[in-house]
C-alpha cells in the first residue's frame, strides 16, 4: 500500500512537473515575440529620430541670428535636438569623406553653414514631413531644407510591413499558446475527472470543486511565468553580449511591462484552461466519463 502510494505521489509530482514546463515553454516563445516585437518597435522609434534634415542657412547669418533660429527650432514640439554646423566643420567632415580638401581645388569654401534638425518619430511620416519642412523653410534665414525623402518613405515602409508581420505572429502565438496551455492542463485534470464526478454526487457545489483546481493552476501559471522569465533574461543577457547597444533601445520599463504580461499571461491562461476543463467534466454522465 506504501509503494502504491509512494507511486501515485511520484506520478503526480511527474505530471505536474512536465505541465509547469511545458507551459513555461510555451509562455518563453510568447515573451520572445513581445521582446521582439518591443524590440522592432523601439527600433523604429530610434532610427525614425536619428535621420537628420540639413536646414541651410543664408551666407553671412549674423551669430545671434543663427542662436535665436536655433532656439526657435528646439522650441518646436515635432523637434528632438538641433546642432549647429559651420561652414569649416561641414568642410571637414567632406574632406574626411572625400581623403582630400575640396577648397585645394575649387579655391574657396563651397558649402554652407547648417542646423541638422532630429524630429520626434511621429513626425517622421511623409505628410507630416511635408508640413514641418514648408514652416522651416519659411523661416528667415533660411535658404533650404534638405532630407532624404525616398529613405524616409522606405523606412516608413518597411516598419510598417515588419509591425504587420509581428503583429500576425503575436496573434497566432497567442492562439497556439492558448491551445497548448488549454490541454496541459485539460490532460491534468483528465485523471481527477472521477473525483470530480464523486465530489459531484455527495452534494458539491460546482463553484467549490473548481477552486482548488483553479487555486493549483495559478501557481503552476506563476511558477510556469517565473522559469519563462528566467529564461527570457538569459536570452536577453546572450543578445546584449552579442550586439552591443540592445540595453539602448530596450528600455528596463519596457522589460518590466513584458514579464507583467508574461506572468499575467501564464496565471490568466492556465486559470481560464481549468475553469473551462473543470466544468467539461462537471456536465458529463459517468459512462461518458469512462468513454472520454
Amino acid at each position: 500500500m506504501a509503494a502504491k502510494n509512494k507511486r501515485n505521489t511520484i506520478s503526480f509530482f511527474n505530471s505536474h512537473l512536465i505541465s509547469v514546463v511545458s507551459i513555461s515553454l510555451v509562455l518563453f516563445l510568447l515573451g520572445l515575440i513581445l521582446i521582439v516585437g518591443f524590440l522592432g518597435n523601439e527600433l523604429s522609434h530610434y532610427v525614425k529620430e536619428n535621420i537628420s534634415i540639413s536646414v541651410v542657412l543664408a551666407e553671412n547669418l549674423p551669430a545671434a541670428r543663427i542662436h535665436k533660429l536655433q532656439d526657435n527650432l528646439d522650441s518646436r514640439q515635432y523637434v528632438k535636438s538641433t546642432e549647429y554646423i559651420s561652414k569649416e566643420q561641414a568642410l571637414l567632415e567632406m574632406q574626411r569623406e572625400l581623403g582630400e580638401n575640396p577648397e585645394t581645388f575649387l579655391g574657396f569654401n563651397p558649402f554652407h553653414a547648417s542646423i541638422e534638425v532630429k524630429l520626434k518619430s511621429e513626425y517622421t511620416h511623409p505628410d507630416s514631413l511635408s508640413l514641418v519642412e514648408r514652416r522651416i523653410a519659411s523661416e528667415a534665414g533660411v535658404t533650404d531644407v534638405l532630407y532624404r525623402k525616398d529613405m524616409m518613405q522606405t523606412v516608413n515602409q518597411n516598419i510598417r510591413r515588419v509591425g504587420a508581420v509581428l503583429f500576425m505572429l503575436l496573434i497566432v502565438l497567442i492562439v497556439i499558446t492558448f491551445i497548448l496551455i488549454n490541454n496541459t492542463v485539460r490532460l491534468l485534470i483528465y485523471s481527477k475527472r472521477f473525483l470530480i464526478y464523486t465530489m459531484r454526487l455527495v452534494g458539491a457545489t460546482p463553484a467549490f470543486i473548481r477552486r482548488p483546481f483553479v487555486r493549483h493552476n495559478v501557481i503552476s501559471g506563476f511558477i510556469a511565468s517565473l522559469i519563462a522569465i528566467i529564461m527570457l533574461v538569459g536570452s536577453l543577457y546572450y543578445i546584449k553580449q552579442e550586439f552591443v547597444g540592445v540595453e539602448e533601445v530596450l528600455s528596463r520599463e519596457t522589460l518590466l511591462l513584458i514579464y507583467g504580461i508574461v506572468i499575467a499571461a501564464g496565471v490568466f491562461l492556465s486559470v481560464f484552461a481549468a475553469h473551462f476543463s473543470v466544468n467539461r467534466y462537471l456536465r458529463m454522465t459517468r459512462s461518458k466519463l469512462h468513454s472520454v
